[in-house]
């Protein structure tokens, strides 16, 4: 286990909302609201009022009058988050990608050259703010649990080294909820027996806290609580899932159908969109996973798998519309705000399996055809035409002579 605080969790600030602000000068300083129907990401200054992400924007703009709305710009912030990756890169070859705005990097083999973690740290975020224009916090530890609770300490836009010899005194006093795995109800179950503290969790056994939580979160949670956290920042890793969704916004439940359609429509964009980004990546999947979130900020997923993987749009929009028929009584019944699908159970190191006809229509060489048009001329030269009837604010790309 890594015995110095080297591990760096660097964590863009409110993202989406401060690209739009950063591309957008007269929205400085004001709450900003990034969404349709609900909220996808809302800035500091909104999050004062108390918006909070998932939440109707209806509901934000009464908490938040004065609030902005920006509708998502996906490729922009795509563009950013590469750029800061970029400096992650630069920073240090030894990169853990968490998500599109986070990741873990590892600077205990750099001291001699380039300084101290803190100040490595320090020159991180003012690289990401001067090269990308966007605030970033960063918190600095020995293990990654560490280093990831003290970014979320230091937002917005900050720095905090948690010292070896100082992490029972910066770890212990905090509330239960700020360990990974405890949610709202797994935190009153602890609360309700008087571990209020990661102090009085860390102080537990095992197992007389598995008859709470159960047997393998109780080890784990007991363990990070004592600042055992053993994961090395991992690098090169090929991602496991490949997936996409799409906000969908409350809307009046009068004509159930027509609801359908618009959700059904989606999904199919969101399977182009996946599958094409497999074929990129010559990665092929075998489990195929509905996403929904209800009104009411429920969510369900329904899952199947296939008797071999593939990377076929035509057979994984078979299987999302399978599962969407299946969810149809929920989304009835409770409605729907966001869609989305995944592939997952990727064969390790394995490359895309070329397959033979045997009398059936040739889609993969379609596939692989509209992959290189748009790969050209951009994602909406060709839509499906029920992107293009729902007017979703595709403009008619521009070909070269």
């Amino acid at each position: 286990m890594n015995g110095e605080a080297t591990i760096l969790h660097a964590d863009l600030d409110s993202f989406f909302a401060s690209v739009e602000q950063r591309d957008d000068p007269a929205l400085r300083g004001r709450p900003v609201l990034v969404g349709g129907g609900v909220v996808v990401a809302a800035s500091y200054e909104a999050k004062a009022y108390g918006v909070r992400t998932p939440m109707g924007i209806v509901e934000a703009k009464s908490l938040c009058p004065g609030a902005v709305v920006a509708s998502p710009r996906f490729e922009a912030y795509s563009a950013a988050s590469k750029a800061v990756f970029e400096v992650f890169r630069d920073t240090t070859p030894l990169v853990d990608p968490v998500s599109i705005d986070e990741a873990f990097l590892e600077v205990g083999g750099l001291a001699r050259l380039v300084g101290s973690p803190e100040s490595i740290g320090a020159r991180l975020r003012q690289r990401v703010r001067e090269e990308v224009g966007l605030p970033i916090t960063v918190g600095v530890a020995r293990t990654k649990f560490l280093a990831k609770i003290a970014s979320a300490f230091a937002k917005p836009d900050g720095l905090l080294v948690v010292p070896v010899d100082g992490e029972r005194a910066f770890l212990h006093p905090l509330p239960v909820e700020r360990m990974w795995g405890v949610g709202a109800k797994t935190g009153a179950k602890l609360r309700a027996r008087g571990i209020d503290r990661i102090g009085d969790l860390a102080a537990v056994p095992p197992h007389a806290l598995a008859a709470y939580v159960g047997h393998a979160a109780a080890y784990h949670l007991h363990a990070l609580a004592n600042g055992q956290d053993p994961r090395p920042v991992e690098t090169g890793r090929r991602r496991r899932s490949v997936g996409a969704q799409r906000a969908l916004g409350r809307r009046p439940r009068v004509d159930h159908g027509r609801a359908m359609a618009e959700i059904d429509s989606a999904l199919a964009g969101l399977v182009d969109r996946v599958a094409r980004r497999m074929r990129k990546a010559e990665r092929e999947g075998r489990t195929v996973t509905l996403r929904l979130r209800f009104d009411d900020f429920t969510r369900a997923t329904r899952s199947h798998t296939l008797p071999r993987p593939t990377a076929r749009t035509d057979r994984i929009l078979l299987v999302a519309r399978s599962l969407l028929d299946v969810a149809e009584p929920m989304i009835r019944e409770r409605g729907c705000t966001l869609v989305g699908v995944a592939v997952t159970g990727f064969d390790a190191d394995a490359g895309v399996q070329l397959e033979l006809p045997f009398g059936e229509p040739d889609t993969a060489s379609l596939d692989l055809a509209l992959d290189d048009v748009r790969e050209r001329f951009g994602s909406a030269a060709v839509l499906r035409g029920s992107l293009v009837r729902r007017g979703e604010g595709y403009a008619m790309p521009t070909l070269p002579d």
